[in-house]
């Protein structure tokens, strides 16, 4: 059930049941308890091109420990910053920003404030394929389930506009559609206010306006996982949080390095950003071994990203150590557009 929600396809609802050899109720009670708990929660994703934020950053870096606090502060308060995620041993950003350059000045904060350790950024375009994978756990997930393949795995961002010119995604967004996308980014935050249940802010009955940003593909429903509480199951964990980055090697090609991890080493990042000088792969390993098959054996991880990167650098945390001061907030890149909770002028 888990895995159907997380793939977040574009299903109706008794699409999705057909899936679940599960009664209705069931389904529907295991799906409350899911988001109750915290395992799961929705958020609408935009495509940061319609938006004019054609350009993303991801920043990755290891706090000092008395600059912690400061560290997260500066980079939180940054307009472009929509995820940040930070631990005692290292942190991880995203920024969404109309220009190329724009994190040199959050770097130079850093760097100049001595808030971090060897802080390193990769900016990539957001309108082409250098996005595959986007915080999707599905692949994760089916694995320790032991589930055969996956759904809809993986979800990347950003992405070529299916039937739209480079002029017109580049184009501002009239009022209406800015309105239209804002109220679908700060669809969950508004239930929360108002009380709803996470599991009821998902794409059924929404206006057409609405769907028409989905249709377009300028707005992405999503629902993501909180990986500090994925559990363990039949020895195998997730519990440890592993960003690795690289500089590609010479005809290096980033899908058949996921093509390898995930097939062959059974590794299944839930980031995967491929810039024309660094890549960078976010994925969640267990702190003991898992079990060995030796009918099926796996192929080591290490040396394969040898065989694709340079100059590897590794960081881990434990995914619980994680506080996720910037979840997912979209609705920041809209912010004063209109106030949550109001209706279309």
């Amino acid at each position: 059930m888990i895995a159907v929600l997380l793939a977040a396809r574009p299903d109706r609802e008794r699409e999705r049941l057909r899936q679940i050899p599960v009664p209705r109720s069931t389904y529907h009670a295991v799906r409350r308890r899911a988001y109750e708990e915290g395992w799961l929660r929705d958020r609408y994703i935009p495509h940061p091109v319609p938006l004019g934020l054609p350009y993303v950053t991801f920043l990755v870096a290891r706090p000092f420990a008395d600059r912690a606090e400061e560290f997260g502060r500066t980079v939180s308060v940054d307009p472009g910053n929509v995820v940040l995620w930070s631990g005692a041993q290292a942190a991880i950003a995203v920024l969404f920003q109309p220009e190329a350059g724009d994190a040199k000045e959050l770097l130079s904060r850093i760097e100049t404030g001595r808030l971090a350790s060897a802080p390193w950024s990769l900016t990539v375009r957001a309108d082409g394929p250098a996005i595959p994978v986007y915080f999707d756990f599905e692949g994760l997930w089916c694995h320790l389930a032991d589930l055969e393949g996956t759904l809809a795995y993986p979800h990347g961002l950003g992405g070529a506009l299916p039937d739209v010119s480079e002029d017109q995604a580049m184009a501002p967004l009239t009022p209406h559609q800015r309105w239209a996308v804002g109220e679908l980014l700060r669809r969950p935050f508004v239930a929360t206010e108002q009380g709803r249940g996470g599991h009821l802010v998902g794409p059924f009955g929404l206006p057409y306006s609405q769907r028409k940003m989905l249709a377009k593909g300028w707005v992405t429903h999503r629902t993501l996982l909180d990986p500090s509480r994925v559990p363990e199951h039949r020895g195998k964990s997730a519990d440890q949080v592993v960003m690795i980055t690289g500089l590609p090697k010479a005809g290096a090609r980033p899908e058949a390095l996921f093509a390898t991890l995930t097939r062959q080493c059974r590794v299944f990042p839930f980031l995967f950003v491929a810039g024309a000088d660094r890549w960078l792969l976010c994925a969640l390993g267990g702190s003991t071994p898992p079990p060995v098959d030796p009918t099926n054996p796996r192929r080591p991880v290490l040396p394969t990203l040898r065989d694709y990167l340079e100059g590897i650098d590794i960081l881990q945390e434990a995914a619980a150590g994680f506080v996720a001061r910037v979840d997912h907030r979209y609705d920041r890149l809209l912010a004063g557009d209109v106030r949550p909770g109001t209706s279309k002028p």
